[in-house]
């Protein structure tokens, strides 16, 4: 019996040890996400000066593009029935 009891009492020793590092390591989480205040990012002031862009549409105009064909038409498929005419309906 006293086997048992020491047993016990080395358990219940772990589980009490346990229970003290989750508590300390929820304080810590706590502490650390909720209650420290967070310092507002500043950027850095750095000023650089902005580049205007120029595109140049010369390009489209060139003998390349000009002997380019057209295909702005689609030409829609020309077959006889394709499928049927509700494909929901069973057979």
């Amino acid at each position: 019996m006293a086997i048992t009891i020491s047993k016990k009492k080395k358990k219940q020793k772990y589980l009490v040890l346990v229970f003290l590092a989750v508590a300390i390591v929820t304080v810590v989480v706590l502490w650390f996400g909720f209650f420290k205040k967070e310092k507002p990012a500043v950027a850095p002031s750095v000023s650089v000066p902005l580049r205007e862009i120029k595109i140049d549409f010369e390009f489209l105009e060139g003998e390349t593009l000009a002997g380019l064909q057209d295909f702005r038409k689609i030409i829609p498929f020309e077959l006889e029935k394709v499928g049927r005419e509700n494909p929901f309906l069973p057979y």
